[in-house]
């Protein structure tokens, strides 16, 4: 049997099998935190008046100051406010584009929840939430219609999809363009510290 020196005993053998031991263990972590990091988001179903309006309240819920951080790196200030009566969440989002402030107006309309967009792209794409996850953590809005532009297929933010957990909420938003959808980044939005 060969031993390593300052291996108290343990043969050739055992360390191999230690090791593939090891290597099997660290394998089977690495997949279940890669699974758990590309796990799909929840299955989403159309959304019914009952949750589109528990929505919007979870919308009025975040008033106050957000911090937006996207998965390319820039920041944003983000304030969330109740107007006119509590019928609307103003959105104000300043940086995402240097030195450009955009605003997302939220509201509901005979059951359905919509929002519109003002966008830095100089055009207003007006949305519908459209479906949720069982729990309501998720909520997918779809392109209605918009001003500012020609036609659909003129450039414009075409779908959100807002993640709500614990003290964060996800906004991915989606670009279309010329028959095309693709993503934009994902932002994270946390409360800032006042």
């Amino acid at each position: 049997m060969r031993r390593f020196p300052g291996t108290a005993g343990i043969t050739l053998a055992a360390t191999v099998a230690i090791a593939l031991a090891a290597l099997t263990a660290l394998a089977a972590l690495t997949a279940s935190a890669g699974e758990a990091l590309a796990a799909p988001p929840p299955a989403l179903a159309p959304i019914r008046p009952a949750q589109a309006a528990a929505a919007f309240e979870r919308i009025k819920g975040m008033q106050g100051n957000w911090t937006g951080v996207s998965t390319k790196g820039w920041e944003e200030g983000i304030t969330y406010r109740g107007i006119a009566a509590g019928s609307c969440v103003l959105e104000t989002s300043f940086d995402a584009h240097p030195d450009e402030t955009m605003l997302t107006l939220y509201h509901m309309h005979e059951g359905d929840l919509l929002l519109t967009h003002y966008c830095v792209a100089k055009n207003q794409p007006r949305l519908r939430a459209t479906a949720a996850s069982p729990d309501g953590s998720t909520i997918e809005f779809t392109f209605l219609d918009a001003t500012g532009i020609p036609s659909r297929d003129a450039g414009h933010m075409d779908r959100l999809v807002m993640t709500f957990g614990g003290d964060s909420v996800q906004k991915q938003w989606y670009w279309y363009s010329a028959g095309n959808e693709s993503p934009m980044e994902r932002i994270t939005l946390t409360r800032a510290e006042e």
